[in-house]
């Protein structure tokens, strides 16, 4: 069974930057393609980003597209979300999934990590 770990939230002011890390225990990280996902108060979870097993070709939601950038290390079992020009709106709780179908849909993903609060402040 994979466990997944997420660092990096925190607060930070509008226009500001944070990366969060996911590691991958368990199973080597290239046998999953990787998402991100996010879920403000009172929403239903919605999609950010995905990362395929090799890396390389990445998909994101229209509203964080240029913004924010999806990398892996499979060498060190971890993937990336890097965030950038941060709005109030990306206020969230956000998790890293692991799945074998490169997939927005949230239901494609069996393994979840255990979510790490972002907090944009105006």
């Amino acid at each position: 069974q994979v466990q997944l770990v997420e660092s990096g939230g925190g607060l930070v002011q509008v226009g500001g930057s944070l990366r969060l890390s996911c590691a991958i225990l368990g199973r080597p990280s290239d046998s999953y393609a990787m998402g991100w996902f996010r879920q403000a108060p009172g929403q239903e979870r919605e999609f950010v980003g995905i990362i395929p097993r090799s890396g390389g070709l990445t998909v994101y939601a229209d509203s964080v597209k240029g913004r924010f950038t999806i990398s892996r290390d499979n060498t060190k079992n971890t993937f990336y979300l890097q965030m950038n020009s941060l709005k109030p709106e990306d206020t969230a709780l956000y998790y890293c999934a692991a799945g074998f179908l490169f997939s927005r849909r949230d239901g494609s993903y069996s393994n979840w990590g255990q979510g790490t609060q972002v907090t944009v402040s105006s």
